[in-house]
């Protein structure tokens, strides 16, 4: 009998501290609040980091007032080896002078190619039997392309950003309006982004409907500059 008393006392202890545990965890979780910054509370405008975007600007929650510039594309290839020089030693002239932080982002991004679709459908209405029949495989195949992402291109962006404080938004444009007109002293298009411009490029970055997964390969290597470099 009393070889049967110490394993049920065991038994009783053992279930009565579960009880008790049990009982606590239930009522601090009623009790506790769920804090305002954990990560099931959490928007995606706040996982993002974006509290607005008005006008050219784009208004972090870190207090960060943010300005963006497209940067036109183009292709040095097209250019001989001292036209490439030029272009080199005229941005370094023209960017010399930067004393501010700013990030270049290059992003890709499927083609728009619907105005292309849209120009051979009203040539379709016009054409003869045999261009008909050429022009609707075009447009099929065309179709097929806008519909996969597979045609991208790439675009580059510069931010530039200004703690938030009276007066930050006027001095952020006119650096960025300065930078329009560096590039464009070296032959290369740029511009601000409106608002809607801004929320394209947000999801750019951030929405997973938006990205393109490019299949490349890398390497590490250091790029070199002939001729001297930038002297």
């Amino acid at each position: 009998m009393e070889s049967l008393l110490f394993p049920l006392l065991m038994l009783a202890v053992t279930f009565l501290g579960g009880g008790i545990l049990l009982f606590y965890l239930k009522h601090s979780k009623k009790s506790k609040p769920p804090e305002e910054g954990s990560i099931a509370l959490q928007t995606a405008q706040q996982f993002i980091n974006v509290k607005d975007i008005q006008d050219r600007f784009l208004y972090t929650r870190d207090a960060l007032v943010f300005v963006y510039l497209r940067i036109h594309a183009i292709s040095i290839d097209l250019y001989s080896n001292s036209e490439k020089t030029i272009l080199i030693k005229t941005l370094t002239a023209e960017l010399s002078d930067i004393q501010y932080p700013f990030k270049f982002m290059a992003l890709s991004r499927p083609v728009d190619i619907s105005p292309l679709i849209v120009e051979m459908s009203e040539m379709l209405k016009e054409a003869e039997d045999k261009r008909k029949e050429i022009l609707r495989q075009e447009i099929l195949q065309m179709s097929g392309f806008a519909l996969s992402g597979e045609i991208v291109e790439r675009q580059f962006y510069l931010a530039l950003w200004e703690k938030q404080e009276e007066g930050c938004e006027r001095e952020l444009e006119k650096r960025a309006l300065l930078l329009v007109e560096k590039f464009a002293a070296a032959g290369i298009a740029s511009d601000l982004l409106s608002q809607k411009e801004i929320v394209r490029l947000v999801n750019l970055v951030h929405n997973p409907a938006y990205i393109h997964l490019e299949d490349t390969e890398t390497t590490a290597s250091i790029p070199l500059l002939k001729g001297g470099g930038m002297a």
